[in-house]
C-alpha cells in the first residue's frame, strides 16, 4: 500500500498529576491505551514526549519564596543587590522577584530596553528612535524612562511591567540599561536574571570588577530544609505555582527517560525514543516574543535523539536536476535520489534551506505546539515518522 502520511504529532490526554504519582507508569499506560483505542501501530524511532511540568509535579519539585529568600541571603551578604536583566513575565519572574524582595535588601532592578531578552517590549520602539537617548550607553531612572515611554503596557497582557515590579518589590529602584557593567554602579553584588545570555553577562561583570556575581541557575541548586531543588538549573525554568510557591524545572530527568524507554521497548518491541520537553524554540511573528523562557528545550532525552537532521532540499533538487522530467519520473527520481544520499551533507547546495538545529529542539518545539499551554489536557505527545524521509514507504 502506498504511504501518504509522513510525520504525525498526536497529543495524548493524561490524568491530572500530583506529587508522588508514578509518572513512568502513567505515561506508559497512556501510550498503551492510545495504541489500543486508536489502532496505532508503533514503529522504530517513534518518540514519546513528556512535558517538563508533568515530571516536576510528580517529583514534587517545589520551593517556597521564603526558602528562596533564605538561600539568597546565604549567598549575598550585602545590604544592596542588583537584579539584572529579568524577563517581563508574571508567570516566570514575578514570583521570583517576590522572593528576592523578602531578603530585605535594597534592590536595584535593572531592565533592558526597549525589550527584554525574549522580546517582551516595555516601550514603543519608535518612541526610543525619536528620542535623543542612546540605548547602548544611557542609563535611565524610572522618571526619565516615563518621559519617553509614557505608561506603556504590554501588547498581550496589558501589564505595565516597571509598575508591577515596583509594586512586588517596594524595597526596589527601577533602572533601564543595556550595558551590564553599568549595573555595578549600584552594587558589586549582582543576581544575573537573564536566561540565555547569563554566562556572557556574568563574564562581563566579573572582568569589570564585580565581587559577587551569581545567576538564577546558581540559586536553589540543593535542597534547603527539605525543599525542591535543581542541581543543574536552579531557578531557571521555574513557574509560578501558588502565590507563595514556585514549581522548579524537573531534576533527574535522564533516569526518567531511560526507565520509561526500557518499559516501552520491552512492551512494544520497537526502539522508541523518549524526551522531556519544555518551551518550544520558536518566535511569535506577531508579538515578536521568543517562546523559549526555559534554559533548554529538552532537559533530558534518550541517546537516539542526539544530533542534527541531515536532509536534502526537495525543491532545490526538483528545480535543478529534475525540471525536464514528467510528474511520475520526477517522483521516482526524487525517491531514488534521497535513498542514496550521503550521511555527511554539511555545506552542500542541495541542503540549502534545511534546518541545521538540534533534533531535540525541533521535536520539543513540535511537541510544545501540539500540547499547547492551556486546557487541551495533552501533556504527552507521540510523534511518528519524524526520522523518515520521502524514500521511506
Amino acid at each position: 500500500m502506498e504511504r501518504i502520511i509522513g510525520t504525525r504529532s498526536m497529543g495524548l490526554r493524561a490524568p491530572i498529576i500530583e506529587k508522588g504519582d508514578s509518572l513512568e507508569d502513567i505515561v506508559f499506560d497512556t501510550v498503551k491505551r492510545a495504541v489500543i483505542n486508536h489502532n496505532i501501530t508503533l514503529n522504530d524511532k517513534d518518540v514519546v514526549c513528556v512535558t517538563e511540568s508533568l515530571v516536576a509535579r510528580a517529583q514534587g519539585n517545589y520551593v517556597s519564596i521564603d526558602t528562596i529568600a533564605k538561600d539568597l541571603n546565604n549567598k549575598f551578604k550585602g545590604d544592596e543587590l542588583v537584579v539584572l536583566f529579568p524577563i517581563l513575565s508574571r508567570n516566570r519572574f514575578s514570583i521570583i522577584l517576590k522572593a528576592i524582595a523578602l531578603t530585605g535588601k535594597k534592590l536595584h532592578i535593572c531592565l533592558s530596553y526597549p525589550q527584554d531578552e525574549v522580546g517582551n517590549y516595555l516601550m514603543d520602539e519608535m518612541d526610543l528612535f525619536n528620542s535623543d537617548i542612546n540605548p547602548y550607553k544611557d542609563v535611565l531612572d524610572l522618571n526619565e524612562f516615563r518621559k519617553i515611554a509614557g505608561e506603556y503596557k504590554h501588547t498581550f497582557t496589558g501589564i505595565d511591567y516597571p509598575e508591577l515590579y515596583s509594586q512586588i518589590a517596594p524595597n526596589s529602584e527601577i533602572h533601564l540599561l543595556n550595558n551590564p557593567v553599568d549595573a555595578l554602579e549600584f552594587s558589586d553584588e549582582v543576581l544575573v536574571s537573564s536566561i540565555h545570555t547569563r554566562n556572557i553577562v556574568k563574564r562581563q561583570l566579573k572582568e569589570a570588577g564585580g565581587k559577587n556575581i551569581l545567576s538564577l541557575d546558581e540559586i536553589l541548586t540543593e535542597s534547603i530544609d527539605g525543599s525542591g531543588f535543581n542541581a543543574d538549573y536552579g531557578l531557571l525554568g521555574s513557574n509560578l505555582s501558588t502565590e507563595n510557591e514556585i514549581k522548579l524545572f524537573p531534576r533527574d530527568g535522564q533516569k526518567f527517560v531511560a526507565s520509561l524507554q526500557k518499559k516501552l521497548v520491552d512492551e512494544f518491541e520497537k526502539e522508541i525514543e523518549v524526551m522531556i520537553y519544555g518551551d518550544g524554540a520558536f518566535k511569535d511573528p506577531a508579538g515578536k516574543i521568543w517562546e523559549l523562557a526555559d534554559p533548554v528545550v529538552s532537559p533530558a532525552f534518550t541517546k537516539g535523539l542526539l544530533g542534527t537532521p541531515s536532509e536534502l532540499k526537495i525543491k532545490y533538487i526538483a528545480d535543478n536536476e529534475f525540471s525536464d522530467l514528467s510528474l511520475e519520473e520526477r517522483t521516482s527520481a526524487m525517491v531514488d535520489r534521497i535513498s542514496k544520499k550521503e550521511k555527511e551533507l554539511v555545506g552542500r547546495n542541495e541542503t540549502l534551506g534545511t534546518t541545521p538545529r538540534q533534533i531535540t529542539d525541533l521535536l520539543g518545539s513540535l511537541a510544545d505546539l501540539t500540547s499547547g499551554s492551556g486546557d487541551k489536557g495533552t501533556p504527552i505527545v507521540l510523534v511518528q515518522g519524524y526520522f523518515d524521509n520521502y524514500s521511506n514507504n
